[in-house]
């Protein structure tokens, strides 16, 4: 069985859907386009599966959302469409919310209807009759429900197993395209849910304190330091809190990778699991804390209801910019990773105003580029705290995030001049009432979020750290039979020496020197530029892809841990390749560059166009190019 459920936004729909799947849920896309879906197995009656649609306001589509929702319902050979539907609304809200119910109730399809945040409801002094409700909509299991705590949660599945589909009768969807017609039917919904509202449920107690934080929280001007003192927190925090995992897991892999060269006898398969395999596993799972924390801290954000705060907040200061509140959300969701991110931008209304989010959400710092900053901030940045409360790496990170946040802003300013559109802009918003997060909840979002990362990422890290240590390991013939011979003139007086030399006459070897003239004025080394070349497959590559060249090339060394070998590589002259104007260098360059053939493809997707995409992955190369060697030349 099949099971579909709907609400607006704001309903608390998630918790739901996370109450009755728990972990057994994943997320994907329909078919053909990027709006996204999640599905799930329900615990306690394991051959139902839930679908949790996107939130729309209407059937009538005025969105891409509302457009896939209305074309599954109303094709019954769709993949998607529902034995069933669970339609969520905010019993607190419900003249609003029975309009997308009301129309949902004339597909004949089984349908139970929840009345979510009940609590909400009863600080507001609201009380529902649900036997008045129950007899404008017969037929219909009507559940009361506070999902965040688990209320009503039997109940609901009880409703689940008692579903009856023998009443099914549905051939044609009943509602026109005709959208004079949409606007009347719309319009005749309306005063019948007003009637029925007013009917159905008596307010007890006035309750016009609801938004009394959004004084502090939404004020012009202490909103925006609020919000910057929030960022702060957080970053402080995923910095403070990650770092003792993060040792752990490094020394893990460590241990692992001497553990397998002392116990395994030599040979190519012990290499392969020591010095590829081995390396690029901890270069994945050695950042899955922080990923986490930043994860947890965006669904705090985001169930508290701040984040509708803030983008509220920021359409002030986005508009003149080329932007709107909406595209907060974009940016935002971006930290975590620019594929969604853009995805989001379907939202915003104005074409001018969703392409110039979609350009600049790259330059938003995302999960991937965490991998980078922090190894090259553990490297380069002192560990000390700033007046004794302030770690200054943390400061170092947020700095990062900002860094990428004002060049957003900035190159939209940029994009506002260069994009013409004639079309107007405006943004409706709905403020949802404070409450307290459900940690059921953003605990979901972080596990599914963070196992998206290490499976998704994990995969092409995998696949890459194995061909560059092949690429290291071996070479061309001609090379590899010179340098054996001695061909080159050097003298090799251990072991160490060899590896490097092996390295440098391997392909890879060959070809960071070929690229390392373009690349020294920034600071580089030929293995920064492997690095490089190895990450526009996706930017965390980077760390995964210096694990395995720095295994190949200190063979003897396997005790060190990634930072010890890092910190310890020289140019031939000597001098130490990550000073601080490399290592700034390298994190300017990645807060710019575009280096995510995944984020290029959806972009093409979303804009219809390889022109764009095009025009945003060399301009972006080019700019990181040029602030790299700034920095560099700067600090050098």
């Amino acid at each position: 069985m099949k099971i579909a459920l709907l609400g607006n936004p704001n309903t608390g729909k998630s918790s739901v859907f996370n109450l009755l799947t728990g972990l057994n849920q994943k997320v994907g896309n329909f078919t053909g386009v990027t709006v996204e879906l999640k599905s799930g197995k329900i615990n306690g009656a394991a051959d139902v599966q839930l679908v949790d649609f996107p939130g729309v306001y209407s059937l009538f589509p005025n969105s891409g959302e509302e457009q896939i929702v209305m074309d599954v319902l109303s094709n019954s050979e769709h993949d998607a469409h529902p034995d069933a539907i669970i339609t969520v609304v905010d019993s607190s809200n419900l003249e609003r919310n029975l309009l997308l119910f009301d129309q949902i109730y004339e597909l004949n399809i089984p349908n139970i209807l929840v009345l979510n945040m009940a609590d909400v409801s009863s600080r507001a002094g609201l009380k529902t009759n649900i036997d008045k409700l129950s007899a404008a909509y017969p037929d219909v299991q009507i559940i009361e429900m506070n999902a965040r705590v688990g209320l009503g949660k039997e109940r609901l599945l009880e409703a689940i197993k008692s579903l009856s589909f023998a009443s099914i009768t549905q051939t044609v969807f009943p509602f026109k395209a005709d959208v004079e017609e949409q606007n009347a039917d719309t319009l005749a919904r309306r005063k019948k849910i007003e009637s029925l509202v007013e009917a159905c449920q008596t307010r007890e107690k006035d309750n016009r304190d609801r938004f009394i934080l959004d004084k502090w929280f939404a004020h012009p001007v202490l909103g925006y330091g609020i919000f910057i003192l929030v960022l702060f927190v957080i970053f402080q925090s995923v910095f403070a809190l990650a770092s003792y995992p993060m040792d752990w897991i490094d020394m893990g892999f460590s241990w692992m990778t001497e553990a397998l060269h002392n116990n395994l006898p030599p040979g190519v398969l012990t290499n392969l699991f020591s010095d590829g395999i081995l390396p690029g596993i901890g270069g994945v799972l050695i950042f899955i804390p922080q990923i986490a924390l930043l994860f947890f801290f965006l669904g705090v954000l985001e169930e508290t209801g701040y984040l509708s705060r803030v983008i509220f907040l920021m359409d002030r200061l986005m508009r003149p910019l080329g932007l709107n509140g909406r595209s907060v959300v974009p940016l935002i969701s971006s930290l975590a990773c620019a594929i969604p991110g853009i995805m989001a931008a379907r939202t915003i209304a104005n074409w001018k105003e969703r392409l110039i989010t979609i350009f600049v959400a790259p330059l938003m710092s995302c999960s991937a580029r965490i991998p980078v900053y922090t190894v090259l901030i553990a490297i380069v940045i002192p560990d000390k705290d700033i007046w004794g409360f302030i770690n200054l790496q943390g400061l170092v990170l947020l700095g990062l995030y900002l860094l990428g946040l004002v060049s957003a802003l900035l190159m939209a300013v940029v994009l506002k001049m260069f994009i013409k559109s004639k079309d107007k802009s405006f943004l409706l918003l709905e403020l949802p009432p404070y409450k307290g997060p459900r940690w059921g909840n953003v605990i979901v979002t972080m596990w599914a979020k963070t196992r998206s990362f290490v499976f998704d990422a994990g995969k092409i890290i995998l696949a890459i750290s194995i061909l560059i240590w092949y690429t290291a390991s071996y070479g061309p013939k001609g090379h590899v039979s010179a340098l054996e011979a001695g061909a080159f003139g050097t003298t090799v007086e251990n072991e160490g020496e060899l590896a490097a030399l092996r390295l440098e006459n391997s392909y890879i070897g060959i070809m960071g020197q070929t690229i390392e003239p373009v690349l020294r004025p920034l600071g580089y080394d030929w293995k920064i530029g492997i690095g490089l070349i190895a990450s526009f497959a996706a930017r965390e590559v980077f760390v995964g892809t210096m694990a395995t060249i720095y295994s190949v090339h200190d063979a003897d060394e396997n005790s060190k841990t990634l930072l010890e070998k890092m910190r310890s590589q020289t140019f031939k002259n000597g001098q130490p390749v990550y000073t601080l104007a490399t290592g700034v260098s390298l994190m300017v360059f990645y807060v710019y560059a575009l280096q995510c053939m995944a984020t290029v493809a959806v972009v093409k997707k979303e804009t219809n166009s390889w022109k764009w995409p095009i025009i945003q992955l060399v301009s972006m190369g080019v700019i990181a190019y040029l602030a790299a060697w700034i920095t560099y030349q700067i600090l050098a």
